[in-house]
């Protein structure tokens, strides 16, 4: 592409001339592309970067003052626009196939949910069994979720004591639900 005819497409763009736009867009297309790859290193990832910096380019081409550095103008959005994605995403890690195991589709038997079900039945009855501190120490901490520093709090008591009471109120439990237990 001549120099001219470069200046001309630009001026004509600027001037919202999308047929000139897109003939930009199509001498450009393959460097601004290598220049994102050349950051990414991934295909996909560097086409998509590619449409952003002409949908972005396109969007503040009336901007340019100087027409006849069209071509350093968008290397550098490309090259800013690679950065920025180069940077904001996560980072790769390598995970084990058990890893997605639960991701297989594949649902427990009935059994399993009945048993579920059952042992959480029995941990209600022992739960019931305990002293109310007990029950509410162990409930504030295992099914509401609530800090040490939380439960010393709402308790009044030192954080000191409130490990006591969940390792008391978690022995008393563990006798409970064997005494529910079948010999």
């Amino acid at each position: 592409m001549t120099e001219t005819l470069r200046l001309d497409l630009v001026t004509r763009a600027q001037t919202g001339d999308r047929d000139a736009f897109g003939e930009l867009v199509q001498e450009y297309q393959g460097i601004v592309f290598a220049i994102i790859f050349r950051r990414l290193r991934n295909h996909s990832e560097a086409l998509e970067v590619t449409q952003e910096v002409f949908m972005r380019a396109l969007r503040k081409i009336d901007q340019l003052r100087e027409p006849e550095r069209f071509e350093g103008w968008l290397k550098r959005i490309a090259v800013r626009m690679a950065i920025n994605r180069a940077v904001r995403r996560p980072k790769e890690t390598m995970q084990t196939p058990e890893a997605f195991g639960g991701l297989t589709g594949s649902r427990q038997a009935p059994i399993e949910d009945v048993l579920k079900s059952e042992q959480a039945g029995q941990v209600r009855s022992g739960l019931c069994q305990l002293r109310p501190m007990d029950r509410e120490t162990l409930l504030a901490f295992y099914f509401e979720g609530q800090t040490l520093k939380e439960m010393s709090e709402r308790f009044s008591s030192p954080i000191g004591t409130i490990k006591r009471r969940l390792h008391t109120a978690r022995n008393r439990l563990k006798e409970a639900l064997c005494d529910l237990q079948p010999a």
